[in-house]
């Protein structure tokens, strides 16, 4: 499959819109045939990201907005996540395994890291006050040319 194609999604910081999200990129992602570990790593990132929006970004208040972007280009998606919420104080910090800034949630601090893992690209940018957006970029081979 070769061509262009994208998907944007806005909605309230509420944590039941997570499966919404996980649920509608990986539709979306569907049309390049990936294999179901590369369509589970997909709906992990995307469950992690906004998640992370949500609880860290917003603190949990639902008068937040979430947005989840999508494109594919030939056999690439380039999955964006962002929100205008408080933004990550210390950037290297929270990018180090197992730290979370929410410990009384039992967060594992593992967000970032399976992110940076499951993506061929991973790169956050963060400001204090005006939120944190997140940009991902998979290749993915379909199953068809596995079996070609």
């Amino acid at each position: 499959m070769s061509g262009h194609n994208h998907m944007k999604l806005s909605f309230a910081s509420r944590s039941e819109n997570e499966a919404f999200a996980r649920i509608a990129v990986a539709a979306f992602v569907s049309q390049l045939d990936p294999t179901m570990e590369q369509l589970d790593e997909i709906k992990t990132v995307v469950s992690e990201a906004v998640t992370n929006a949500i609880i860290h970004g917003y603190n949990g208040s639902v008068e937040g907005i979430v947005t989840v972007e999508a494109e594919i280009d030939g056999d690439t998606v380039l999955i964006s996540i962002g929100d205008q919420g408080k933004g990550i104080e210390d950037l290297e910090l929270a990018r180090q395994p197992l730290f979370t800034s929410r410990p009384e949630l039992e967060r594992s601090g593992m967000g970032f890291t399976i992110m940076e893992n499951f993506m061929d690209e991973f790169d956050v940018v963060s400001s204090e006050k005006s939120g944190t957006s997140l940009r991902m970029k998979k290749r993915i081979e379909s199953k068809k040319a596995l079996f070609n």
